[in-house]
């Protein structure tokens, strides 16, 4: 599919030398000097600020101080995998929990690398467009998202690296090394660790929402991850989270902020709120009077950066109140502008190689590679009786069905950007096979219903002031007041728009509103479905007769009016919409609304040779903060990890014809698939595979690429493996702590061929606190080349103290020929022996230690390409 192309602002080399400081002629102010050291510059620069100066650069939208000849900034950008809502066309990988199901270190950081080179072409565009004060066009990444995706029905787990705090540090370390660079004085880009700490739901309460943990969880769970990114990672920024932490915002916490991130673990990047965050304190949590107390609360704890709103603009009244100094205030700004002055941005770009990255960096060809190579690598193969896949490709005719099948939406997954090309995967069979068979599509079910829109295209129809289409008129605010800022002529209206992304030149994907007209001339007699959808207001119009109108609350997710017609009479259509904050959704579609009979739809395609059912869940269902209410969802989160029934309803009619039934699963977290599990030959899971996710799913179903994904979350058997989702306590969660039977287990994925684990060397007894090498060989006992996965677990047999079930500790992805051997090493640090006690302490463990290393956990219940060996060690106390 064609993504559109948005206009691109030229790249004048002349306009990046008008940056501050571009050769020594124009210094005005010591600060622009660069051959002072960096914190020389940035004393300077905050010593001529006044408090108001100083304040608002405090807010994500920083303003230019002209006197100073400082330049507009907005430090709110992301790129989760692959820049996100930018107005340029951009690589898009696959979603994070997609990214985390390779395994794949070298993987993160090449995927990183390549995001921050072209959001250095995006910055320089910006810089010469004068446009450094636009939102998602900046050097400041919030991302990566290090919270554990401790139960799957938070809706933003997807933007994750799984349940495990292990396999999320690695990961998110290998991100902040490639997204920063290696320079010795300059960043790459500016990475930042969220949301700091405590946090993975409910989504629709984290603006209220109390978490409370022990200390051991604290330590054991939430905090590793962080930690490895701030100590070792060196990441630059540091998001705190929406929720309160033991009844004090987690921005204005004493223990998560002040006395560990800031006094223990030394921290000395900077810190931005997570949006609206400082509102919660007076607004929400009810901690905090006003936004003086709430704002000099915020910035006492360390949090240098209000985003999103004009909160800290009160810290000048907080000063005068005395409720804070500006001294204070003084160090927060400092940290803020040595990041900038480490990104470059007061330098000249001959100085800085990350300045010079060329325009030929978006997109580049060896960036569209990697996203497929990385969607490779992340699809899961949970289940293959009976060698049902890879399929043969000299079927005569393939059955694509399913809601996901040609979804342009749901490869994407969320905080993503746009590329100029993707794949779905209906696309992708058809390119596969070609010719060679006959390729039948039938969507047969949305996500949660079977109630069908067929589609009829009525734009022959409509006209609008002499000018066939619809007039389309579009104002920049919510109220379609005062003049608009275009006016153009549509064919459909079926608009998608991630947020920051451009409508038109001078209008972004947000905060906005549109208004549609047009006159419809009715064919004949009979009747058209109208299916209206909204983000945020809505109101539908026929002849002047209001038939829907949410437009001051929330609208319905899918507004749905039949309306019966009379031949060549004319109908008034007037369509209007405002847009807030987030992706913009406005659609209208028009067609035949049926019920699918799935028996008859099951006879009608029974000469199929294969079914391919497409399903699972969304982006549109799952993420965050959402309107969103289908059976089983609610505001972004799950009420239920069980696929929607309608799917399996459908699945068991196509099962019933004998034939067989590939099951390709799209989502964002684990689902629960009992009666699939059981019944259906082959599935697959294939997460939000970004730009590139038909074409991997095609080249996996069809043999020409060997699945080698593992799961990084546990895909549970029921609703009633969890426990209450708003509870905290790991008790009985992820693998580390489940006590029950998994329907598939962490670390768990098959391959088209096997693998034998032998020859497992470790020694019999260590000192305390000495690292153990771990060697075993892997040889690939099948016919096929393909990747192995090897997992290292660590089990203590103390049962005097606590600790998880098992831990991962090492994980290495290897590439074997058919018969080929190699031999994979472990050093297995005195860390990760340690468990952490009642008190949050990191101990020593001692007394013996079972090391597990193989394709899978241990205990893993289903088959396996690979074996699993299993040793003890005794560490001497």
């Amino acid at each position: 599919m064609k993504i559109k192309r948005y206009f691109l602002y030229p790249l004048v080399t002349a306009c990046l030398l008008m940056s501050v400081g571009a050769n020594a002629q124009n210094w005005k102010f010591p600060y622009q000097n660069h051959n002072l050291s960096f914190e020389e510059r940035v004393n300077d620069l905050v010593s001529r600020m006044t408090l108001e100066e100083k304040v608002s650069q405090m807010l994500n939208a920083s303003p230019a101080i002209p006197r100073l000849e400082l330049l507009a900034y907005d430090w709110w950008n992301e790129t989760l995998h692959g820049v996100a809502r930018t107005p340029y066309n951009v690589t898009v990988y696959p979603q994070a929990i997609a990214m985390a199901a390779t395994f794949d270190t070298a993987a993160l950081f090449k995927m990183a690398d390549f995001s921050a080179l072209e959001g250095r072409v995006i910055y320089n565009k910006a810089v010469a467009a004068g446009k450094t004060n636009s939102r998602y066009l900046g050097l400041t990444y919030w991302t990566p998202n290090i919270n554990i995706f401790r139960d799957p029905r938070w809706g933003r787990g997807q933007e994750t690296y799984g349940e495990d705090p292990y396999l999320t540090a690695m990961l998110g370390d290998a991100f902040v090394r490639g997204l920063q660079g290696n320079d010795p004085k300059y960043l790459k880009a500016a990475a930042c660790a969220k949301h700091y700490a405590v946090h993975s739901g409910p989504e629709p309460e984290r603006h209220v929402f109390n978490a409370d943990v022990s200390n051991y969880d604290l330590w054991d769970t939430y905090l590793p991850a962080f930690k490895k990114l701030v100590i070792d990672s060196k990441v630059a920024g540091v998001m705190c989270a929406y929720n309160a932490f033991k009844k004090q915002p987690c921005c204005a916490s004493d223990l998560l902020m002040t006395d560990i991130l800031r006094n223990q673990w030394r921290f000395k990047g900077y810190v931005t709120s997570d949006c609206w965050a400082i509102d919660d304190f007076f607004k929400n949590h009810k901690t905090h009077p006003d936004a003086a107390s709430a704002s000099a609360d915020a910035v006492y704890h360390g949090t240098d950066i209000d985003c999103g709103t004009d909160a800290y603009k009160a810290l000048v009244q907080a000063v005068k109140e005395k409720k804070i100094t500006e001294q204070q205030i003084d160090v927060s700004v400092k940290r803020l502008f040595l990041i900038r002055f480490r990104l470059g941005m007061f330098d000249p770009p001959a100085m800085v190689k990350y300045a010079q990255t060329p325009a030929t960096a978006l997109e580049a060809a060896a960036h569209g590679k990697h996203a497929l190579d990385m969607a490779h690598e992340s699809i899961v193969l949970l289940k293959n009786s009976n060698n049902t896949l890879p399929l043969k490709k000299d079927l005569k005719k393939i059955v694509v069905l399913g809601p996901n099948a040609d979804n342009v939406i749901a490869p994407l997954g969320n905080y993503n950007g746009t590329p100029s090309k993707l794949t779905t995967i209906l696309q992708g069979i058809k390119d596969k096979v070609g010719t060679t068979a006959q390729v039948v599509y039938e969507k047969a079910v949305n996500y949660t219903n079977n109630n069908i829109l067929e589609y009829i295209d009525i734009s022959s129809a409509c006209s609008f002031e002499g000018k066939a289409g619809i007039k389309a008129t579009y104002y920049k605010n919510r109220e379609l007041s005062g003049e608009p800022i275009a006016t153009v002529f549509e064919q459909r209206i079926d608009h998608n728009w991630q947020e920051g992304e451009t409508v038109f030149d001078n209008l972004r994907a947000n905060d906005f509103s549109a208004r549609y007209v047009t006159d419809y001339k009715a064919p004949g007699d009979g009747a058209i479905t109208f299916e209206l959808e909204a983000d945020d207001g809505l109101r539908f119009m026929i002849n002047g007769k209001t038939i829907f109108n949410s437009w001051t609350r929330k609208p319905r997710d899918i507004a749905s009016y039949t309306l019966k017609t009379e031949k060549d009479s004319v109908y008034n259509l007037v369509v209007e919409y405002w847009q807030g904050e987030g992706k913009a959704t406005m659609k209208m579609n028009t067609g035949k609304t049926t019920v699918t009979d799935f028996s008859a739809l099951a006879k009608k395609i029974s000469d199929a040779d294969a079914f391919i059912f497409v399903g699972g869940i969304s982006p549109q269902l799952e993420g965050e903060e959402m309107k969103v209410s289908d059976p089983g969802f609610r505001g972004g989160d799950r009420t239920s990890i069980l696929l929607p029934a309608v799917q399996t309803e459908l699945m068991k009619a196509l099962h019933a014809t004998g034939k067989p039934v590939v099951f390709v699963m799209m989502t964002g977290s684990a689902i629960a698939t009992p009666w699939e599990s059981e019944n259906i030959p082959a599935i697959v899971n294939a997460w939000y595979g970004g730009q590139a996710a038909g074409t991997a799913v095609a080249d996996m179903l069809f043999g020409d690429y060997n699945p080698s994904g593992r799961l990084p979350v546990t895909f549970y058997k029921s609703d009633n493996d969890l426990p209450a989702f708003e509870e905290y306590s790991m008790k009985n969660r992820t693998y580390r702590y489940f006590t029950g039977k998994p329907l598939y287990g962490f670390g768990y994925g098959l391959s088209y061929t096997t693998f034998r684990y032998d020859q497992l060397q470790m020694p019999a007894t260590i000192e305390k606190g000495k690292a153990i090498r771990v060697s075993v060989r892997v040889t690939n006992t099948g016919k096929l080349a393909g990747d192995e996965v090897v997992q290292l677990y660590v089990a203590n047999q103390n049962t005097s103290i606590t600790t998880p079930l098992r831990a991962l500790k090492g994980f290495k992805r290897i590439a074997l020929k058919p018969s080929e051997s190699k031999v994979v090493s472990f050093m297995v640090s005195p860390g990760d022996l340690t468990y952490v006690d009642a008190n949050g302490k990191q101990l020593p463990l001692t007394g013996n230690v079972q090391i597990s290393v193989g394709g899978s956990q241990p205990g893993e219940p289903n088959p396996t390409s690979g074996n699993v060996l299993n040793k003890e060690v005794v560490i001497k106390r």
